[in-house]
Order: C-alpha cells, then sequence, then structure tokens
C-alpha cells in the first residue's frame, strides 16, 4: 500500500506532475457522439484550465469542504470540474443524468449541497435549489455560466493544502434496497488509494489509451475514467454518446481509434460477442477489463475467441479501490467464473455470522481485516449514518455485504449480496450462477431470480426474464427455458417459477433492484 503523506491532493500531487513531467501528452481525448467533432486536451492544458474552475468556484462562494454536486454527461467539463473541485478542497459528488428531480432532492437535501454543476437538462430539475448553480451551456433559471468562467478566470491559482485525512469525494450508493447513503472517502484514502487500480488491475501505463464505457454518475467512473488511469499519465478517451449502449457503435470506435485498454460491464461484452461470431482483431487494443456483475465464462470464452484476449475481471464497492481482482502483471491465471484473488496490501477473508473466518469452499461474507489498521482506499464512513457506519465496521473487520466462496488457490467466486441469497430447502443459492445459465439461452435478453415464499421449502427459485425482441412470451418458452436450466444447474438451484417481464428494475448505476422484485413476488404470494 501507498504511504499517506499529511497533505495530499490529487490534482496538485498526482495530476500536476504529470504536467510538468510530460506537459504537452494527451490526458483527455474526447469525441462527440456523431464523431464529427473531437478535442484533445493535454496534461498542461487542463491543468490551467482546472485552475480556472477553481477560481471560479471559490469567487462564487463555494469553499473547501463543501459538497457539490456533479450532474453532466460525458462532456469535458466534467474532467475540467472535477479536477478543480479537487484543487481547492471542495467535495465533488458525482450523479448520473438519470436521476429524477426528486432522486435529486434527497440527495441536495440530504448532502446539504452546496453548489451544483450540470447543463441545462439537469437545471429543469434543481426547483427549489438555492444554493450555487454552475450551468454547462446556456444557463437557465439563474445560473453561471461555466464556459464564460473558464475563459474569464485568471489559471495562476495557487491552491490551498489539503490534509490527506479531508473529505475528498462523496457517493451516493445505488442501493438496491432502501434510500442511498452517502460514502464519504477521504482526499488520500480515494486519491491514493486508487495507484492499485491503475497499475495492477488496468494495467496502464504512459502512452496507453483508456477508454471506459460506463456513466460517469457512479464510482466505477472513479476508477477507471479518473484516478486509475491518471495515476499512471494515461490518456483517457471519451465517447460522448448518449442513449442505450451500442455494441456496433463500440466495436467501430475500437476498430477506428487507437485504444490500448478497454474496461466495459459484462452485459457491454455480452452484446459485443453476441453480434459478432467471426474473429475480430482491434489493432491496438491489449487489455481489456469488467466489474459490476459477475462475467459469466461462455462471455469470456467468446471475446477472447473473437479478439484473442483475455477479460480480467475485478471487484470492489462505491466504497472501496479494487479488493479482488484478475492482475495481469501479477502472472497468476484467470480462472473462468471467479472475480480474482485480492488485491496486494488487502487481508480479505470470508466470515460467518460471528465473524469468525471461515476455511476454503465455505461461502461467507466477504470481509477486511482491520487488525493492522485501516488500509488505504477503504472509505471512512457513511456520513451522517453512525448506525450503518457501525454496522459494516465491527470486532476489527470491515463487512461488505456480500458473500463468496474461496478455493484452495486464493480464488474468490462470487454468490451475491446478502440480501440476495435465496435460502431453500436448506440450501443457499446465489442468484448469479442461475441467471448465468438462464443468460446463455439465445432467446434470453436479460434475467434476475429471487426467493418465491413457498410453505415447504422456505424458498424457492423465481425467475424474471426479459426476452430478445423476436422473441415472444409464451408456456412453450417458458418450458425450454426451465429444461434449458435443467442442463445446466443443479436440481437444488433450478427456477420453480418464472415471470416474463418488458424490463428488469435498475438502480441509476444499472445494478438490478432485486429487492423490488422480491416484494413484487411477496405482494403476489399474498393475494
Amino acid at each position: 500500500m501507498t504511504p499517506v503523506p499529511e497533505y495530499f491532493n490529487f490534482a496538485s500531487d498526482i495530476f500536476d506532475r504529470w504536467a510538468r513531467e510530460r506537459p504537452n501528452a494527451t490526458a483527455l481525448w474526447w469525441v462527440n457522439g456523431e464523431r464529427t467533432n473531437e478535442r484533445r486536451f493535454s496534461f498542461e492544458e487542463l491543468r490551467d484550465l482546472s485552475c480556472r474552475a477553481a477560481r471560479a468556484f471559490e469567487l462564487s462562494g463555494v469553499r473547501a469542504g463543501d459538497l457539490v454536486v456533479l450532474m453532466l454527461p460525458r462532456v469535458p467539463e466534467w474532467w475540467i470540474a472535477m479536477l478543480g473541485l479537487i484543487r481547492m478542497g471542495a467535495v465533488p459528488t458525482p450523479c448520473t443524468t438519470q436521476l429524477t428531480a426528486h432522486d435529486l432532492s434527497y440527495r441536495l437535501r440530504e448532502g446539504a449541497v452546496r453548489a451544483v454543476v450540470t447543463d441545462c437538462e439537469g437545471d429543469s430539475k434543481l426547483s427549489g435549489f438555492e444554493g450555487i448553480k454552475w450551468i454547462v451551456g446556456t444557463p437557465g433559471s439563474g445560473g453561471l455560466p461555466f464556459r464564460e468562467a473558464l475563459q474569464q478566470s485568471a489559471a495562476n491559482y495557487s491552491p490551498p493544502r489539503t490534509r490527506a485525512d479531508a473529505p475528498g469525494i462523496v457517493y451516493f450508493t445505488s442501493s438496491t434496497a432502501g434510500s442511498p447513503k452517502m460514502v464519504l472517502h477521504t482526499q488520500a484514502g480515494y486519491g491514493l488509494g486508487h495507484e492499485v487500480t491503475g497499475r495492477l488491475w488496468l494495467d496502464l501505463n504512459e502512452g496507453d489509451v483508456h477508454w471506459n464505457t460506463s456513466d460517469l454518475g457512479w464510482a466505477k467512473a472513479a476508477w477507471s475514467s479518473f484516478y486509475g488511469p491518471w495515476h499512471r499519465g494515461a490518456c483517457l478517451f471519451v465517447w460522448d454518446a448518449r442513449g442505450r449502449f451500442s455494441a456496433s457503435g463500440t466495436m467501430n470506435i475500437l476498430d477506428d481509434y487507437p485504444i490500448t485498454n478497454l474496461c466495459a460491464p459484462p452485459t457491454a461484452y455480452r452484446m459485443m460477442v453476441g453480434r459478432n461470431s467471426d474473429r475480430r482483431s482491434f489493432p491496438h487494443l491489449r487489455h481489456c477489463v469488467t466489474a459490476g456483475e459477475s462475467l459469466h465464462p461462455d462471455v469470456l470464452e467468446a471475446w477472447k475467441k473473437i479478439t484473442g484476449l483475455t477479460i480480467y475481471e475485478g471487484y470492489g464497492q462505491s466504497e472501496t479501490v479494487v479488493l479482488v481482482g484478475h492482475f495481469r502483471s501479477l502472472g497468476f491465471p484467470v480462472k473462468p467464473g471467479s472475480i480474482g484473488r485480492a488485491t496486494p496490501g488487502y487481508e480479505i477473508h470470508l466470515v460467518d455470522e460471528n465473524l469468525n473466518p471461515v476455511p476454503d469452499g465455505r461461502e461467507g461474507e466477504m470481509a477486511i481485516r482491520l487488525d493492522a489498521g485501516r488500509p488505504t482506499g477503504l472509505f471512512k464512513e457513511y456520513w451522517k449514518n453512525p448506525q450503518q457506519t457501525a454496522q459494516h465496521f465491527r470486532g476489527g473487520w470491515y463487512l461488505t455485504g456480500d458473500r463468496a466462496t474461496r478455493d484452495a488457490d486464493g480464488y474468490f467466486w462470487f454468490v451475491g449480496r446478502g440480501d440476495d441469497v435465496i435460502k431453500s430447502s436448506g440450501y443457499r443459492i446465489g442468484p448469479f450462477e442461475v441467471e448465468s445459465a438462464l443468460q446463455t439461452h439465445p432467446a434470453v435478453r436479460e434475467a434476475a431470480v429471487v426467493g418465491a415464499p413457498d410453505p415447504l421449502r422456505g424458498q424457492i427459485v423465481k425467475a424474471f426474464v426479459v426476452l430478445r425482441s423476436d422473441r415472444k412470451p409464451s408456456s412453450a418458452m417458458k418450458r425450454e427455458l426451465l429444461n434449458h436450466c435443467r442442463q445446466l444447474v443443479a436440481p437444488y438451484k433450478q427456477p420453480r417459477e418464472m415471470e416474463f417481464v418488458d424490463e428488469l428494475p435498475k438502480t441509476v448505476s444499472g445494478k438490478t433492484r432485486r429487492a423490488e422484485l422480491r416484494k413484487r413476488t411477496a405482494k403476489s404470494d399474498a393475494t
């Protein structure tokens, strides 16, 4: 783990070092959605622009320690504002543009947010907000013009020294049940902690061009679109495509631009391999990673067949940096279906309900041992929620709430969130394996499984299935899918009920809200 100094600021200590050592190297390569316009920003240019942003924020009344919501699509101003806020000691709070006015109101209220940086569409959701508004584009109801301020502010900004343990960033967790919690990271905890993300998992170096396809509003952007790549002096590639993910568009970008490293969710890889069964060699691509949900071995195999490249899975949370992963530079082989081995510097165990480590092969809750101190990269607390903080920090452990098994070689195998595990006739069933089995059927676009109440077994496995557009729900299709599952999973894991739905309920970060499906199941059972 990287030693933590007394004072630290990612913008001035890490980013500005690259601006001094490689001033003309490209730090951010932005391409618009139609691919008719692009801009390249050097490290030196982004340093100057973020200094201008920091000065403008200060002049508007933003102070060190203030929470500032950052809600923008993939425009360069997102990165400029992030660097500027960190530089001056304010606390960026990235939010997805998919938030409704109600979602946003909750965050503004709970976080006592001082300012918002957004565009005209986001401004329309800020009714009643009395703080400072910075608008990228034409200002609406009294907002300050961000682009004009960058032109008018001076670049000779002298940032204050920020303590390493000062608030650095806040994320609202995309909770699958209940209201989002505020995850508070310190300046150094997150800013230094993601060094391992960039070096080990993303496998980045100077000269690499890294593309992360994920939305900017959740912690994956911090991992793979900000801290991790810039720790390594790599170039961030951004395609400002709006709307649904395009498999063909993504593959065309990989064909036409010199992207060396790709980060995409498992769903994106699954959609890409579904569109191309022939071998396809992206000329510059050398390293691929994924996170956010478990990667099915069939997708891993198909991607390797098409591209010749392995996908390196990683696991972590909004509360952490990468905790577990397949790390190319360490030389350990990838085990299909596994999320990898513990990140060096983290002592990760599986514990039972009494917080005792369980032996290899037994399921337990993933936990970080804290006896030797809190490792860099672990969040400080759930801000303003001491009860939740105490629930997760107990007995010398940080308890993740996620369940897994570990084999004799030290590889972890993800089972699911603790609340998602199904208990049927004494068996514990993780949803991932059953969902993966369903998704191997060519008719299935998405699937989720939950436990449905059953008087005999306690719970049975119920599947919710979204079919592809060319398939129709029917009793024959249901039988076909159930028979398909019988060939792939053990009898006690097989779905006993199935329901076809048009779409699955999702959090704003794209995770399936199984809690909502459980409520729907319990309600229908009661009637």
